[in-house]
């Protein structure tokens, strides 16, 4: 084993000094130094001056088309699909967006003390108990997507381990 590891050093050793020896020169130029040269002017294109025009500053310009009036124009279906669209999202009072679940039991008195223990440690955000049949929940904050509630989250992360990032829906002012 031994032998073959100076062995395998050895060569990889000549490899290396064989790869870094300078390259000779010769200076006699014999026949098969010659370069290869062929004229492939032949194959080109030939072009007629004559038909190559030199373009103006006239010609360069863009000519602006007359203006048509659409014979078959669909905006007053669009106007229409539009306002109802409208309508509906004016009549929306919640979208989906982001929250941040800290307890999730059906003990009402667990539920009240994360709460009060979220108020302790970390007084600027507000908490809120929901009660979805059977399970209490202490819900935090409510962002329109995910990353705005990641500061949040890895700060609430620090006292309540169990809290995750959860789809709610997010009341519109």
């Amino acid at each position: 084993m031994r032998l073959f590891s100076k062995i395998s050093l050895v060569s990889c050793g000549v490899l290396l000094l064989a790869g870094c020896a300078a390259p000779k020169k010769t200076t006699t130029p014999s026949a098969a130094d010659k370069k290869y040269s062929e004229d492939l002017s032949v194959w080109r294109p030939k072009v007629d001056p004559a038909q190559d025009p030199q373009i103006t500053a006239e010609q360069s310009e863009r000519k602006q088309p007359p203006y048509v009036e659409p014979k078959y124009a669909i905006n007053k279906k669009l106007d229409a699909v539009l306002d109802s669209i409208d309508h509906f999202n004016l009549q929306r009072n919640f979208i989906d967006g982001f929250t941040i679940q800290v307890y999730s039991g059906t003990k009402r008195e667990d539920a009240l003390n994360a709460k009060k223990d979220l108020t302790s440690y970390m007084p600027e955000i507000e908490s809120d108990v929901q009660y979805s049949q059977p399970n209490y929940r202490v819900k935090i904050g409510q962002y329109f997507k995910r990353i705005d509630a990641q500061e949040d989250y890895l700060e609430v992360k620090k006292y309540f381990p169990s809290a995750i990032v959860i789809p709610d829906k997010v009341a519109i002012d």
